[in-house]
């Protein structure tokens, strides 16, 4: 079975029977366009008609359109002949560079030009008469102006959607870039909070739970102080933070931001809460990027609160070596059992270290070393970042 043809759009059906309409009414008041031809008297009622209905098919069968209106405008000129059905001619070729497809919106100006041209040199060497340019021009008119016409029509329509489409390609991508800045921005947000407050709040977990655990004043006083003491850093800490998200709101890092010249009062609050920290630096600190300075800072931070609230009694080693290329992290703490009280852990900070390392091209590591003789194995943690990220 052969598929049914598609229905006609609406403006096509008000196209063909006004122009229906409107020849009927030409030939009603004996207005036509030639004179002495083969078919004269209603015969030009046929070539109208047929135009006519050519119309319905302007938009979903342009090609067959074209090709039967070329057609009927030639046996129309056999006739006396009507003007609606020239100019319905004309709305065929216009719409045939419209609606067809891309070869022959394309084609169509072109063959129809040449056409143009063949008909003037055509007659003018069958005439000798300037009056056949005349023709020409008539046939330009009908044919080539409607189909370049239709063509320019086109391709503004074209560059139309192209844009529109660009324009909307524009704006989900900026969606997209705004939604991964956010999650940046909350990400970056998380690790500060994480960071800033986690010692703290550790510290003052631990001390909580042997205050309540030894029945002992003096444990129990001791253990109030580092808890107040770690209470007021940690709230000082939020109240930068709070700072930075109302006053900045960028990328920036604060003038506040810690640095490494603060890893002394780092170790020193670690020992207050009862660490036994050394720290060992190889290389000059002076002159780091911020990024990479912050970076390394609470790599450090995050290791010796997790050497806090995980690590057995024992030293613990922070070693900071700088090269040309690189400044490396190395934490070593002691590994076994713990007698005291141990503070829950997430790890978040972990995942933190991971990413800081990462926005900097760095890597991040964290396992056993190897014993020495007569020695415990020691878990180790740290990170390397380049100088230059």
């Amino acid at each position: 079975m052969r598929p049914a043809l598609p229905r006609p759009h609406r403006d096509d059906v008000r196209i063909a029977v006004g122009g229906l309409l409107g020849g009927l009414v030409l030939w009603g008041i004996g207005l036509g366009m030639n004179t002495g031809r083969l078919f004269d008297g209603p015969w030009l009622l046929v070539p109208l008609a047929a135009m006519s209905a050519l119309e319905l098919l302007r938009r979903t069968r342009p090609r067959l359109a074209v090709t039967l209106g070329t057609v009927t405008v030639v046996a129309d000129q056999f006739t006396q002949g009507s003007l609606a059905t020239v100019l319905m001619f004309t709305d065929l070729m216009y719409a045939g560079a419209l609606y067809g497809p891309p070869v022959m919106a394309r084609r169509l100006p072109v063959v129809t030009g040449l056409l143009t041209v063949g008909a003037t040199l055509g007659f003018l060497a069958w005439w000798r008469q300037p009056e056949a340019v005349l023709v020409g021009v008539a046939t330009g008119l009908v044919s080539f102006g409607p189909a370049a016409t239709g063509l320019l029509v086109r391709q503004h329509r074209d560059r139309a959607a192209s844009e529109r489409l660009r324009a909307e390609q524009t704006a989900l991508l900026a969606e997209v870039d705004r939604a991964q800045a956010v999650t940046a921005e909350r990400a970056r947000m998380a690790r500060e909070l994480h960071d800033m407050v986690a010692n703290h709040l550790s510290a003052i977990a631990i001390h909580s739970t042997a205050a309540l655990s030894i029945d002992d004043p003096a444990t129990t006083r001791g253990a109030l102080e580092t808890i107040r003491e770690n209470s007021v850093d940690g709230l000082a800490e939020m109240r930068r933070l709070i700072g930075i998200l109302r006053d900045a709101g960028d990328d920036t890092e604060p003038a506040a931001a810690p640095t490494l010249d603060g890893l002394g009062a780092l170790a020193e609050q670690s020992r207050a809460n009862g660490l036994d920290v050394a720290v060992r630096v190889t290389g000059p600190l002076d002159g780091l990027p911020a990024p990479v300075e912050l970076a390394a800072y609470r790599i450090v931070q995050e290791s010796l609160t997790n050497a806090l609230k995980h690590a057995s009694p024992g030293r613990v080693t922070v070693e900071l070596e700088r090269t040309d290329a690189r400044v490396e992290v190395r934490v070593t703490s002691p590994y076994g059992d713990r007698d005291g009280p141990r503070a829950p852990g997430s790890g978040a900070g972990l995942v933190g270290m991971r990413e800081r390392t990462g926005l900097l091209d760095g890597s991040s590591r964290r396992g056993r070393a190897r014993p020495g003789p007569g020695r415990a194995p020691t878990p180790r943690s740290g990170g390397c970042v380049p100088c230059c990220p």
